[in-house]
């Protein structure tokens, strides 16, 4: 039997689900749990890259070595468009995420980030979500976005005051806010499940009833699990704050990821150039997302 490896996001319900033994109880057995190099450890150089054209997108173009991961559902939604695997569309989570400032920047608003170049991963889920946060307040062309790397070289980027703001989600998130940074504007997004072509649907069942039992244990008290945090955080980043002071982070959403959701989404990423013009054969809806149930 091969590991079912699960390519954990920074989160804490695979954590939670491996601890109160939800795996077993599903009957998923022979799995691994490993952080991804993209959302955790990562070190970036001090000065940061405004072309680091390696995001979410290119890690599942090259292939993710994983039975099951996570990215933002635009990018797991283009990804599975070109076959690089499927889209799991029987559930989604929802993130907290936010545009952060050094705590003595002038910049207070997020008018003050016109022409300002805010860190972002490439075509990955801060990418979008920085467009999405700043369009009501900044016209196109007045949207300034470097591709500076991962979560953890955002961090860094900030903490050594070679970054003027970074978009950054989740652990990152409570780091900077724990820190005293301040935040421009919320940029609050979703993020669906990627399994390859290959997969065992049952074993991916599985693994979703158990993270759905570990979702429960978070919404009734988070504070038990904060812990887990520091399995996601590099040591330089867990060094600087108490991990017990962060909040539950992202929430699974049991939910469909639609056939409309998959439409509107691709309509939103080619109508602002982020993708080169594709062929007019991507997979269809059908073909990119696994739906258990009928669907719309």
């Amino acid at each position: 039997m091969s590991t079912f490896i699960i390519h954990t996001h920074g989160r804490l319900q695979e954590w939670v689900a491996e601890e109160k033994g939800y795996f077993a109880a599903e009957g998923l057995t022979g799995y691994q749990l490993a952080s991804h190099s993209l959302i955790s450890s990562a070190h970036t150089p001090t000065e940061p890259a405004r072309d680091n054209h390696q995001g979410a997108y290119q890690s599942y173009q090259e292939g993710r070595d994983a039975s099951v991961s996570c990215a933002c559902h635009w990018t797991v939604n283009k990804a599975a468009s070109a076959d690089f695997g499927r889209l799991w569309g029987e559930c989604y989570t929802v993130t907290p995420c936010a545009i952060f400032v050094p705590a003595a920047s002038a910049i207070h608003a997020p008018q003050d980030l016109s022409g300002i170049p805010v860190q972002v991963g490439y075509q990955s889920g801060s990418h979008y979500t920085t467009l999405q946060a700043l369009e009501p307040f900044l016209a196109a062309g007045r949207i300034n976005l470097a591709f500076g790397g991962s979560p953890a070289g955002r961090v860094d980027q900030l903490l050594n005051g070679s970054a003027a703001a970074a978009t950054v989600f989740g652990a990152q998130y409570y780091l900077l806010e724990q820190l005293g940074f301040r935040k421009i504007v919320d940029a609050t997004f979703m993020i669906t499940a990627m399994v390859p072509q290959t997969a065992d649907l049952a074993d991916v069942r599985r693994y979703f009833a158990a993270l759905r039992r570990a979702q429960a244990d978070i919404d009734v008290m988070h504070q038990p699990y904060t812990r887990y945090y520091a399995n996601e955080l590099p040591e330089r980043h867990r060094a600087l704050v108490d991990v017990r002071r962060f909040g539950p982070g992202e929430r699974l959403v049991f939910e469909p990821y639609t056939r409309q959701m998959y439409d509107s989404t691709q309509k939103w990423i080619d109508e602002r150039g982020i993708f080169p013009p594709e062929p007019a054969n991507r997979s269809a809806y059908a073909d990119a997302v696994i739906r258990l149930r009928a669907a719309e």
